[in-house]
């Protein structure tokens, strides 16, 4: 890849290899609304102004307020924005007009990039099932019988998706302890987080239709971090026989940037072998594993640091079992990976694993303990990709502190 105009120095994190999509606005410009924009080194460039600045046939999809013009334009459009912003930050040709729409990162505020559509949760690490399995039923076989035919999920809450750097307020509601004959209400006492990752469509299909494991790149937008806040207590109440409700539906945090599809694919890898083989509607020429590393902070120690390559079912298979009863996709449907863990200790992505339900405390640097999250705790979840020409994929972080509950 040529070399940028811009000096993204090494701890900024953002180059020519990710150039993700946001959406923000400026403090003190009042009037201006929220604007499109890619992180780049240390600014955000305003990407409807440089594309009014350069004369770009993509000014309208760009000039937007968010991304929806973006994701609905298609793969032909997405793959033509991203070379048109690797011309417009590597020709010295397009300095003069580019340059004066960048603006510091620091004074910014991200937003919510997208309308959000429909939201679905799937449960595709093997580690994470296995360990739940273990922890709830010691007594049987670890995995579902199904868990290994399908990719596994839920359909969660949109309107309770937000943006990093949301605070989070402890959920309320009814729970079991197994000491109490009957619930009782109140607080929930083993708040817990999901380190998860997460894809947004953008191209629609019509109800009835497929959509294909090859199919996958054609309507998925791009990738993302996000955050999937559990209750484990009101959880372990309520989801029997239906599963997964008011223990996850109060809030799903994401983050603001969307690495586009385009940027991964030195970053795909073969996914775990699966046997028993799948049915042909999950199969496909080539896998879709994606070699993204997570890291997961609470109050900014490291407490994990999750694998996402090892995922058992891939996002292109999620795609397509989510679709094959002829369920539709909508332009801004997003669906998220479940928890990445991975087979050793230091790689569980949720403190239900890490502390093994409770049983096993986790020892932070500043000498205190944590088996579930306590008001005012901070959790940050970052992630890296191999790069093109060995360079690295960005995806920024997913934030979100504790309050306590109303």
């Amino acid at each position: 890849m040529p070399d940028s105009w811009i000096d993204p120095s090494p701890d900024t994190g953002f180059d020519l290899n990710t150039l993700p999509y946001g959406v923000f606005d400026v403090g003190g410009d009042e009037g201006a609304g929220t604007r499109v924009g890619t992180a780049i080194g240390p600014h955000v460039l305003d990407l409807g102004a440089a594309a009014r600045a350069t004369g770009s046939p993509h000014a309208d999809v760009l000039g937007a307020p968010n991304l929806d013009a973006l994701l609905a334009a298609g793969r032909p459009v997405w793959e033509r924005v991203r070379a048109e912003l690797v011309e417009w930050l590597t020709d010295p040709a397009h300095e003069a007009a580019v340059r004066p729409h960048l603006v510091d990162r620091d004074a910014v505020r991200l937003h919510l990039p997208f309308t959000v559509a429909d939201y679905v949760d799937f449960y595709a690490s093997e580690h994470h099932a296995t360990n739940v399995g273990r922890i709830f039923r010691p007594d049987q076989a670890p995995l579902t019988p199904n868990w290994k035919h399908l990719p596994i999920g839920y359909h969660g809450r949109s309107g309770t998706i937000v943006v990093s750097g949301t605070d989070i307020v402890r959920p309320t509601g009814q729970r079991k302890p197994p000491t109490e004959p009957v619930p009782v209400f109140g607080p929930s006492a083993r708040l817990d987080i999901e380190a998860e990752v997460g894809f947004v469509v953008g191209t629609p299909s019509a109800m009835g239709e497929r959509v294909g494991v090859d199919d996958f790149a054609d309507h998925v937008f791009g990738v993302f971090l996000l955050n999937d806040w559990s209750s484990r207590d009101l959880q372990a109440w309520e989801y029997v026989p239906l599963g997964p409700f008011l223990g996850k539906s109060f809030a799903t945090s994401v983050s603001p940037w969307i690495v586009p599809l385009g940027a991964l694919e030195a970053a795909r890898v073969d996914q775990p072998v699966q046997d028993p083989e799948p049915l042909p509607y999950l199969r496909g020429e080539r896998p879709w594993g994606l070699d993204l590393r997570l890291e997961v902070r609470l109050n900014g120690h490291v407490v994990s640091r999750p694998p996402f390559a090892q995922m058992y079912w891939t996002a292109a298979q999620q795609l397509a079992h989510m679709t094959v009863n002829g369920a539709s996709l909508r332009t801004g449907d997003v669906y998220a990976s479940g928890t990445v863990s991975g087979p050793e200790v230091g790689q569980r992505g949720c403190l239900l694993e890490l502390s093994w339900s409770g049983k096993e405390p986790i020892r932070l640097p500043d000498g205190t303990e944590r088996t579930f999250l306590e008001d005012g705790d901070e959790v940050t979840i970052t992630a890296t990709a191999p790069g093109a020409h060995g360079g690295t994929v960005h995806f920024g972080e997913v934030t979100g502190r504790i309050l306590p509950a109303r």
